[in-house]
């Protein structure tokens, strides 16, 4: 983390690729982080790297995690690429994913299912 001057404050860790980033709440912010699976193959099997969300307080402490253990896929409360990610008034969480991009780095040798290329590009998360 760095200031608005550029300046090294603090690090995060234990994070598998990071690349989104919600902000939510008001003076006691947690973060909502999301995260990338293995890229490789020698790592694709590997479980608990992601794809998944970290929601982390403000210096970094993890709160909770959603998805990752079993690796990606598009059933509900899994995820491909979450690069998107919103939260709206009630809690409910918005993730935005580039999976059509990512299919073939996450199963190279099964065909993109139809579904992927026209609706699993935002999935919604309800809080309960």
């Amino acid at each position: 983390m760095f200031d608005g001057n550029g300046k090294y404050e603090t690090q995060w860790n234990n994070l598998h690729r990071p690349c989104a980033l919600c902000r939510c709440g008001g003076k006691q912010a947690n973060f909502i982080i999301g995260e990338l699976g293995p890229g490789l193959a020698v790592n694709r099997k590997v479980p608990n790297l992601g794809p998944r969300l970290s929601i982390v307080d403000a210096k970094g402490n993890r709160i909770a995690r959603l998805g990752g253990e079993n690796g990606p896929g598009l059933e509900a409360g899994k995820f491909l690429a979450p690069h998107g990610i919103a939260m709206d008034s009630r809690g409910d969480i918005y993730i935005g994913e580039v999976g059509v991009t990512d299919w073939k780095t996450s199963f190279p040798d099964t065909p993109m299912p139809p579904e992927l290329r026209v609706s699993r590009c935002l999935q919604k998360l309800e809080k309960i």
